[in-house]
C-alpha cells in the first residue's frame, strides 16, 4: 500500500543537506550499481519525478570514468540546495573531456562514431553541470570529477 506520508515525511526541509557517496571499482557492473544508488536515494527523498534522467546522466559520467581511468571511481548523490539534486563522479584521470571544457558548444562526434555521445547528453539534458581537475586532497589521488545538477 502507498502512502503518500511517507513521500512528506522524506521529503527535504528548507536547508536540510544530505549526501551520499559511493566508492565503485573499475568494472563495468558498476555502472548498474549507481543507477540503483541515485534512484533508490532520489526515491528516499521524494526526488523520484527526476530519478529517470539522474539515472541516466550518472551512468553516462560513470561510463565516461570507466572508460578513460585506470582506478576506482567515486559517485556522489547531495542536495546542494533544497530544490536540486547533484551527482558528480569523480575518477583517477585528471583530463577533463571537451565537452565539459566549458566551450559553449562543442560539436558532437561524428554520426558513425560509437563513442563521444554520453557527456553532450550530460550537457543538454541537465540544468547545470561542469567539471574540474582535482590534486592529491580527495582520496589522496589526483584525478577529475564531473558533475550534473536537475531541478527536483
Amino acid at each position: 500500500m502507498h502512502n503518500d506520508n511517507n513521500v512528506a515525511a522524506n521529503t527535504p526541509r528548507p536547508g536540510e543537506f544530505w549526501t551520499y557517496t559511493l566508492q565503485l571499482p573499475q568494472d563495468t557492473r558498476a555502472v548498474r550499481v549507481a543507477r540503483s544508488t541515485v534512484r533508490t536515494v532520489l526515491q528516499t527523498y521524494g526526488m523520484a519525478q527526476v530519478s529517470d534522467v539522474a539515472e541516466l546522466l550518472a551512468s553516462e559520467l560513470v561510463t565516461n570514468s570507466l572508460l578513460y581511468s585506470d582506478g576506482p571511481s567515486w559517485i556522489r548523490v547531495s542536495n546542494p540546495r533544497t530544490t536540486h539534486v547533484r551527482v558528480g563522479v569523480w575518477d583517477t584521470n585528471p583530463t577533463i573531456p571537451p565537452p565539459f571544457r566549458g566551450a559553449p558548444r562543442p560539436p558532437g562526434p561524428p554520426g558513425w562514431a560509437e563513442r563521444g555521445r554520453g557527456l553532450v547528453l550530460v550537457r543538454e539534458c541537465a540544468d547545470r553541470w561542469g567539471g574540474y581537475a582535482v590534486g592529491e586532497e580527495v582520496f589522496g589521488m589526483c584525478g577529475k570529477l564531473l558533475w550534473f545538477e536537475l531541478a527536483a
